[in-house]
């Protein structure tokens, strides 16, 4: 067929500071799906917005173009239908414990996650840990549990936006990933073609996450939630620290075994609040206010929701979760409090001991990952561990213990502890 535009056009608008049109952010975004645009091309269309940012009209219309590059779901179920995504964090296990607890709230929480990647982990990696799990369900499938369950955590169609999966391949290896006007249409096309009615948005900063400081976290939360009103979705940002793990545990199966601990009423306190935070967030959004979640997280009332979340995607809520075959301890370097954990190295160690992945297609450890024997303002003595290694690989504990030298810091008093959540923004 005969294209109605020329790539190097657009290219040419964008790389000189212009404004492209909704006909050809309509068009570069068809064409590149169907392949009329080359990977060079697309890459030199994704540096120049890298580099001259695009304006929210045309961040709006791009996410709206990768949306109709595939299917929309349609989650009508009875239950007011809210969604939450992160933007990925050392420790991050939020969704295992908010998904069933916004569900047995009363909403109902259609969950597509992703894998990890780095020194994030991913969902899905860490509920395949539970023994016979499955992520990939029929659309059929979801809205099924939906209306029974209330709760789904499964991975994304391979109908959903398409452009964004081609493009965020590319952008992987042209340097192009931080662009914000980028990220922000990569998640908010995927979510909105998703189907849910609302979406609580965790927007993580610091160290162990990909804006590492709050006013970039707060550009791209803004960015986020002009989107969603463009498309007619309450939408909520809510910014979390990032600096330090969340919770005590890094990695899968450890990571599962926590959250079940959240679900029954305890766990670390961290965890606890941020997913208390979220859950009144998302139930604000479905007209559920007069719920609490805190009292429904700490009756252990969301327990039975995970149970039955877990067996209707054939996993046994029950069953045994996987164990390391080698554990290694890191001791503390000296007498005091622990002022210091740093989360990226602590996501870059349970990464190098198995619990994550360099590529996509790489093999994950169910068994592996960290545990967090002491977190700041914490005492520690020399000698003692401070952090807990797992692998099912010992020849791989070198390498993590050389991501952690300089991670931690010990003093002689405790560190004022700084805020979990930064700010909240809403639509």
């Amino acid at each position: 067929m005969t294209e109605p535009m020329a790539a190097v056009d657009v290219i040419r608008v964008k790389r000189d500071r212009g404004t492209l049109s909704d006909e050809q952010v309509d068009w570069v975004i068809d064409a590149y799906t169907r392949g009329a645009v080359s990977d060079e091309q697309m890459s030199a269309l994704a540096m120049a917005v890298f580099l001259n940012g695009m304006t929210a009209a045309e961040t709006a219309r791009w996410t709206a173009a990768m949306i109709d590059s595939g299917e929309r779901l349609d989650l009508t179920v009875d239950r007011p239908t809210v969604d939450k995504h992160s933007t990925g964090g050392v420790g991050d296990k939020i969704t295992l414990p908010l998904a069933p607890l916004v569900a047995a709230c009363g909403a109902a929480v259609p969950q597509l996650s992703g894998r990890g990647l780095g020194h994030t982990g991913g969902t899905l990696d860490k509920l395949e840990s539970v023994p016979g799990w499955r992520a990939a369900l029929s659309t059929a499938e979801i809205q099924a549990q939906l209306a029974s369950v209330g709760a789904v955590v499964c991975a994304a169609t391979e109908g959903l936006a398409p452009a964004d999966r081609k493009l965020y391949a590319l952008r992987d290896v042209t340097a192009t990933v931080e662009s914000i006007p980028l990220i922000a249409s990569s998640i908010m096309s995927k979510k909105i073609a998703e189907g849910a009615s609302s979406l609580v948005l965790d927007v993580k900063f610091g160290s162990g996450a990909f804006m590492k400081t709050t006013d970039r976290a707060r550009e791209l939360a803004n960015a986020l939630v002009e989107i969603g009103v463009a498309h007619g979705r309450g939408v909520t940002a809510v910014l979390t620290d990032m600096n330090t793990p969340l919770g005590r545990a890094v990695g899968n199966a450890v990571e599962v075994a926590e959250s079940v601990e959240v679900l029954r009423g305890g766990g670390p306190a961290d965890v606890v609040a941020l997913t208390v935070t979220l859950a009144r967030e998302m139930l604000a959004l479905a007209g559920l206010s007069d719920v609490d979640p805190a009292e429904v997280l700490a009756s252990g009332g969301a327990y039975d929701t995970w149970c039955r979340m877990i067996a209707a995607q054939g996993g046994d809520p029950e069953a045994p979760l996987p164990t390391a075959r080698h554990v290694h301890h890191m001791p503390a370097p000296a007498d005091g409090v622990l002022t210091r954990l740093d989360a990226y190295a602590v996501g870059v160690a349970a990464w190098r001991l198995g619990a994550g992945r360099a590529r996509k297609e790489d093999p994950v450890q169910a068994a592996a990952g960290i545990l967090c024997l002491a977190k700041p303002g914490e005492p520690v003595r020399a000698g003692e561990p401070v952090l807990e290694l797992h692998t099912d690989t010992p020849d791989a504990v070198p390498y993590a213990l050389a991501a952690l030298d300089g991670a931690i810091d010990v003093g002689d008093t405790a560190p004022e502890p700084a805020p979990l959540v930064a700010d909240i923004i809403r639509s």
